[in-house]
């Protein structure tokens, strides 16, 4: 039985990870972590630093003003660490790849299964149209997300990239600028409404035809459950860093 710490825990995501997590035989959550102590299942910390309880594993779905705490938590018992925070400033990623010289880390913009495909769709589209096409990513989430563009879509622009002849420059505000569209970059557009859990659509804009990836999720069950899977994947490896590509290999 592997033991999980669930940083975010009394958050939306954490809530949907916690009962994912009541379904299953192969894991239990056994402590969590929040500013919001509210008692569950499992005793609840606010401060990383004053858990005391024994864990294989921690995966942080919470926010960026956590993960400081969380990284240090994780590195100091030697315990690897799924983080699925988006949002994360230059100086924390820098931080996540320090940490990956000591223990293993698994990190990802979007825990979905299916995302990680369009991903890798989205780089052999790009590879092939090449240059005769404009790319553009519509990203559209629930009305309480903070940030933008998600950091799904800014995933999704980095594997078009990999596949492009160039390094294209992403444009997040063309009210800003009033000039026609560079040929060499990757417009985001970002929508925020209702309860909408994500959809994401790639465009590829040729002369006289489109094509558009898209992936939608219907819950927030489809990135809890990638969450768990990788942290059930993660316990036992050596440090370094680990991605949804890892994860799908062994599929």
């Amino acid at each position: 039985m592997t033991r999980i710490i669930l940083s975010g825990c009394n958050g939306k995501m954490g809530k949907t990870i916690t009962a994912c997590v009541a379904d299953r035989s192969d894991c239990e959550i056994v402590a969590g972590f929040d500013i919001n102590t509210e008692s569950a299942t499992y005793p609840v910390f606010a401060d990383p630093a004053t858990c005391t309880v024994k864990a294989d594993v921690i995966v942080d779905f919470s926010h960026p003003a956590m993960l400081d705490r969380v990284l240090a938590y994780a590195q100091s018992h030697s315990l690897p660490i799924v983080i699925a925070t988006t949002g994360l400033s230059d100086d924390q990623l820098q931080s996540i790849q320090n940490a990956t010289a000591h223990i293993a880390l698994f990190s990802s913009a979007n825990m979905s299964l299916g995302i990680s495909l369009l991903a890798e769709l989205a780089k052999k589209a790009a590879s092939v149209l090449g240059t005769s096409f404009d790319v553009e990513i519509i990203e559209k989430h629930h009305n309480q997300k903070i940030d933008a563009p998600s950091g799904t879509a800014l995933m999704l622009a980095d594997a078009v990239k990999d596949g492009l002849p160039y390094t294209p420059s992403y444009v997040y505000d063309r009210h800003a600028v009033r000039q026609k569209r560079d040929k060499q970059e990757i417009g985001f557009s970002s929508i925020r409404g209702g309860t909408i859990v994500g959809e994401h659509d790639i465009l590829f804009a040729g002369h006289d035809e489109c094509i558009t990836l898209s992936h939608t999720a219907a819950s927030k069950g489809v990135f809890a459950t990638g969450a768990i899977n990788a942290a059930l994947f993660l316990v036992g490896k050596p440090a370094g860093y680990y991605t949804m590509k890892d994860l799908v290999s062994l599929a």
